[in-house]
């Protein structure tokens, strides 16, 4: 049993007559009554009573009929349903990021939710080591990372620079200092975050190249208490440049610069390279694009090669 044989047999139904079905589907007469009999044949069950002339239906056909209504109901519902899909008028986009790279999602996802209002958003709290299995996994479409993966398994395009800064109290006896050598924070108290990361493992190694001790004596599990945690004047940090702008601009923390510790980031949307992304993703792609476009660094858009 198939919707087009239901089709015919509807058509069979509301007309009362094989020839006016016919006529109504544009197909012959022998055509139709061939889809009835394989149809009964399927069912096991006469479906018309033959010794009527208007086209009655059996108990049998009866019952078929109204759940061929509802059956092919569902499919008008189902292709409607695509073509909002097509016409992003429906639609739900799935992203994962972490603590940090969610910050550079917010004013993507305000630009897109404008231009795509009824397309469902959701990111996904993750640790960035596992978005690429995750992504393999097929748990979400979108990541994003500040690392490349397996250019072979995963397509990355570099969407925004970020820098690293070194943040004190407003109070701190360095904060207006122009800048200072990684040799002048040996002496520093460093609230570090406690999750293990490429650029954690970059800063321990700049300060062992410059052999300055560097003294961690308070590791604590976000950034935003990292950040309230110095603002209160209970020792500096080093933490990416987007997660203390705001901070900045009202002065409720003061960045030094340290030549020796100028460390640049790259953040980049990830996505399986074989997959076949959602028009939702898609259209969350061409916002990043144009977001790029639009205001410039440190937004950009660069799809990443495979060498």
């Amino acid at each position: 049993m198939d919707l087009s044989q239901l089709e015919t047999f509807l058509a069979v139904a509301e007309e009362h007559s094989f020839s006016r079905a016919a006529a109504r589907l544009h197909r012959t007469q022998p055509a139709v009554s061939q889809v009835i009999r394989k149809l009964e044949l399927a069912v096991g069950e006469s479906l018309f009573d033959r010794a009527a002339r208007d086209g009655s239906l059996t108990a049998a056909g009866a019952l078929l009929r109204d759940y061929a209504v509802r059956l092919l109901a569902l499919r008008r519902e189902a292709a409607g349903a695509l073509d909002e899909l097509k016409s992003l008028e429906r639609g739900h986009l799935q992203l994962a990021a972490n603590e940090y790279t969610c910050l550079y999602l917010l004013p993507a996802i305000h630009a897109f939710r404008r231009e795509f209002p009824h397309i469902d958003v959701t990111v996904q709290r993750m640790l960035a080591s596992r978005i690429p299995e995750e992504l393999a996994r097929r748990s979400f479409e979108l990541g994003v990372i500040s690392f490349r993966p397996d250019p072979a398994q995963i397509r990355t395009i570099s969407v925004y620079g970020d820098s690293l800064d070194f943040i004190v109290s407003p109070d701190h006896p360095l904060a207006h200092a122009r800048h200072v050598s990684i040799r002048d924070l040996g002496r520093e108290n460093f609230i570090a975050h406690n999750v293990a990361s490429p650029l954690r493992r970059k800063v321990i190694e700049a300060f062992q190249r410059h052999r300055t001790p560097l003294h961690m004596g308070i590791e604590l599990p976000t950034i935003e208490a990292i950040k309230r945690f110095v603002a209160m004047g209970n020792g500096v940090a080093l933490v990416p440049h987007l997660t203390v702008a705001r901070e900045l601009e009202t002065g409720e923390l003061a960045r030094v610069p340290v030549d020796e510790l100028e460390m640049r980031r790259v953040l980049r949307l990830a996505c399986r390279r074989q997959g076949t992304l959602s028009y939702a993703a898609k259209a969350f792609l061409g916002t990043l694009k144009k977001l790029a476009e639009q205001q410039g660094p440190p937004f950009f858009y660069q799809v990443e090669r495979t060498g």
